[in-house]
């Protein structure tokens, strides 16, 4: 375009180009959109209309299927909804440069906030009860409205994620386009495409469309809810909160997945495996020279035994916070050199294949000590087809959806909605696991009945043979309201974790202290046994993860070390004879925990974890052999 800069539109590609490219926008456009982004040009309303439009139902005796979705709509009958067409006289060319248009966004938030938001922005729940078609015309914010706003969202969000920044800043961020972009309706052969961009130089993101095909006066302007997706069944359940339908038919059985789906995972890390080496020999009265990045070792661990070296090609250990790739090379140079890795043990710490391998113990319904889990990204029909079976039966379906590989409690939710839960499919790999619904409670006297949860640490001496320990202290987390089975976005009475969120209190009970407590609030059930079941999970999932070679099981190489927290709850079940009992349930593996409690209240820890891991001496280290 005339008057144009290169340097300017050069510097905008520098910024731009790889989003734009990634989401299909065609190079076409980017100059205008550039032009229009840097001026804030809103010209859509110079192309397009928004049309109101009555949909009257036809009545056909013999289409049963149209009437059983008219009987499971709220208000059965004639219904508003909108359209949106072309009203430009002279249509719309999609080789025409200035065809791409900006959208604005009505409401941007992150889920947990969402509730919070609508009762105290001026004018928002207002706006978007309006926008959804919900009837609330008060000045004062109406808890009703705002749980219909909250349900319906899912029909009308959209979300992207931050590239860089911090693990909370890059949790993904929900956004809803305001009332020209929330009336685009669906489309199996959409007219238009749409993409969310981040304008750096303002640092406020946009919606962007263009044509798919040129288009006259009078055309509607859609787009595809579905964008990107091929396979009809799976179309099917990503349309489902738009178009309510039923998979019951679909066998939510779900296998071990094949063992291309684990090499695949393996060639994604891109981790190498090592060769085959002969489990290293040591003088029995040697000094392990140890390289580690992390300070509560270089600060807590006194062992003679040990000693520290900042020169990691004279290592005998190295003891690294991030993830170890090139095991080939390490086992080929240097077979002597303990790490405190093991080749894929990621099938343990990333919550889909920590289910994928539990499968090899429980079958397709998993074992007892895991909640029922599905991988969001595969098992889509499964969990729907799931999720419908149990509404039928009137079982209780409250979920938990989690990221593959966050912890902290970061981007999860709890929810009974399953328009939700298929949205969120969209934001980051996730998945979806049955949340606990009858948990076993801690009584605090300043609060009540509470959720707690647990963590153990536990050390893997190796893989073949099979050698796992137990630190002998656990540590404990507790909610700090009152349970009950309601307030789902209610932080404090549904989770535990309460050391990363500011202005919240940390409720700090010690092992010892917490074993009599709770004995004497459940008489019936002594923690000997508990733990007990405890560690029988624990050997259960270890021998699952080590059951087959790599990358189908973690690797058997005989240098590796490694020490994970697990973190578990206890729910209430029942035997066939009608007993009452408490089954564990493991709620994730982590790598490389966060040892920073362990080494304020017990000093020794590292002494203990290098002594049971590096020099297999296990008295007086605090440990218990599981395996």
């Amino acid at each position: 375009m005339a008057g144009e800069r290169p340097e300017e539109h050069r510097a905008f590609v520098a910024l731009h180009g790889a989003a734009l490219g990634a989401s299909g926008v065609p190079p076409l456009y980017w100059e205008r959109l550039r032009h229009k982004l840097e001026n804030e040009v809103f010209d859509a309303g110079e192309f397009f209309g928004i049309m109101q439009v009555e949909e009257v139902e036809e009545e056909e005796d013999d289409n049963e299927e149209i009437e059983g979705e008219l009987k499971k709509k709220p208000n059965p009958g004639n219904e508003l909804c909108y359209k949106v067409i072309v009203t430009n006289e002279n249509g719309l060319q999609a080789a025409n440069p200035n065809s791409i248009f900006l959208i604005d966004h009505a409401w941007t938030y992150r889920v947990e906030h969402a509730r919070q938001q609508l009762l105290h922005v001026p004018g928002l729940l207002h706006r978007m009860a309006n926008l959804m078609g919900i009837d609330f015309h008060g000045e004062v914010a109406d808890e009703g409205a705002i749980e219909q706003v909250l349900q319906e969202m899912w029909k009308y969000n959209q979300t992207y994620q931050l590239s860089q920044g911090t693990a909370e800043e890059k949790v993904p961020v929900w956004y809803i386009m305001d009332e020209f972009g929330s009336r685009i309706q669906h489309s199996d052969e959409p007219t238009f495409a749409t993409a969310p961009l981040f304008y750096i130089p303002q640092q406020i993101a946009y919606t962007v469309l263009w044509p798919l095909r040129d288009l006259e006066t009078g055309e509607e302007v859609t787009r595809d809810y579905a964008y990107g997706e091929t396979d009809r069944l799976i179309r099917k359940c990503m349309l489902l909160p738009w178009a309510p339908t039923e998979v019951l038919d679909v066998n939510y059985s779900t296998p071990e997945p094949s063992e291309d789906h684990y090499q695949a995972i393996l060639n994604k890390n891109k981790e190498k495996l090592p060769v085959a080496i002969n489990p290293p020999v040591y003088d029995k009265n040697k000094i392990f020279k140890v390289y580690t990045d992390l300070p509560q070792i270089l600060n807590n661990l006194k062992h003679p035994r040990f000693e520290f070296t900042e020169d990691e090609g004279e290592a005998d250990i190295l003891y690294n916070f991030s993830h170890f790739k090139d095991y080939r090379k390490l086992s080929e140079e240097r077979p002597h050199v303990m790490l405190n890795q093991f080749p894929c043990e990621h099938l343990l710490t990333v919550k889909d294949c920590l289910a994928s391998i539990s499968r090899r113990v429980g079958g397709t319904e998993g074992p007892k000590w895991l909640p029922r889990t599905f991988n969001l990204h595969t098992e889509l029909p499964q969990f729907i087809s799931y999720f419908q079976q149990r509404e039928r039966r009137g079982e209780d379906n409250h979920w938990i959806c989690k990221p593959w590989n966050l912890a902290r409690s970061l981007d999860t939710h709890i929810t009974n909605n399953l328009h939700n839960i298929i949205r969120h499919r969209e934001s980051s790999p996730k998945v979806v696991s049955k949340y606990i619904e009858s948990p076993v409670l801690f009584h605090r006297e300043d609060v009540g009945m509470v959720k707690f949860d647990i963590r153990y640490v536990v050390l893997l001496r190796s893989i073949k043979p099979l050698k796992l320990y137990a630190y002998d202290v656990f540590w404990l987390r507790f909610s700090n309201r009152a349970f009950s089975l309601d307030d789902l976005d209610d932080y404090e009475k549904h989770f535990t974790v309460m050391n990363y969120a500011s202005g919240v209190t940390l409720k700090q009970v010690h092992y010892d202290e917490f074993i009599p407590l709770f004995e004497k609030q459940y008489p019936e059930y002594s923690w000997k046994t508990v733990q007990a079941e405890i560690f029988k999970a624990f050997a259960e999932l270890f021998q699952a993860a080590s059951a087959k070679p790599a990358p189908f099981g973690i690797c058997d190489y005989p240098s590796s070390r490694a020490v994970y927290a697990i973190d578990l709850m206890l729910k209430w079940d029942t035997t066939r004879d009608g007993k009452r009992t408490m089954q564990p349930q493991v709620l994730e593996v982590n790598f490389n925990p966060d040892c920073d409690r362990a080494c304020k209240y017990h000093p020794t820890f590292f002494n203990d974890v290098f002594s049971t891991l590096f020099l297999d001496e296990t008295n007086n280290c605090h440990v218990t052999y599981i395996v």
